[in-house]
């Protein structure tokens, strides 16, 4: 599963050992040193994990984190931090991290904190220029977010997560406010016109994304 890392740390040596490990598991890393820096790059690009040093210059980690949820960023974070206090620890979690990693550590721990969160059910699912988030719902095209309805979303979700697999109707008029299938047909037709994802219907079955 490729992963496009954001990393915060301001150690050169660990910052150097980390990024040169994520990326020989797979993984695209882009490393910072300073919070201000991670500011500006979230403004120009999107990522799939955060991983943040709480200690570093011109804004900590937590600031940092603060900031970006405010700005009503959801993406996933973790702390790594040598502060050891629970008052820390506490304050990384409300500031909406998902696992907090006390310095001196193993760097191989981070890849098992990495994976665990991003097991299979919360994996990335490419399709073409496609890229889709099943534990959000959030499909990104060329790495923005594309706006679609609640039943478009519904839909999309059923056919990303079965890619390749015929999807029985009765499974997607449950995304429907009023099930039929002239509304059905309505709603996948709207779907296709507007990603262009190769939706195909199976007469009398239901419908299947084809491989992308």
């Amino acid at each position: 599963m490729s992963l496009h890392i954001l990393l915060l740390e301001d150690d050169q040596a660990l910052g150097e050992t980390l990024k040169a490990m994520l990326e020989e598991e797979g993984y695209t890393v882009e490393w910072a040193t300073r919070g201000n820096e991670v500011l500006d790059w979230t403004f120009e690009k999107r990522y799939d994990l955060y991983v943040f040093d709480i200690g570093v210059p011109d804004m900590d980690g937590l600031q940092l984190l603060d900031a970006l949820r405010d700005a009503d960023d959801k993406t996933p974070a973790l702390f790594i931090s040598a502060r050891t206090d629970i008052a820390s620890i506490l304050k990384g979690f409300e500031s909406g991290a998902y696992d907090y990693i006390k310095k001196p550590f193993f760097p191989e721990e981070l890849l098992i904190r990495i994976r665990s969160r991003f097991t299979d059910q919360n994996r990335l699912i490419t399709c073409g220029e496609y890229r889709y988030n099943p534990s959000e719902r959030v499909l990104y095209k060329k790495g923005e977010p594309l706006s679609l309805g609640e039943v478009q979303t519904a839909l999309l979700h059923l056919f990303m997560t079965n890619i390749g697999r015929v999807v029985d109707k009765a499974d997607l008029m449950e995304a429907l406010h009023h099930p039929s299938d002239a509304a059905l047909r309505v709603a996948v037709n709207k779907l296709k016109q507007t990603t262009r994802l190769p939706i195909r219907n199976i007469r009398s079955v239901g419908y299947t994304l084809e491989s992308c």
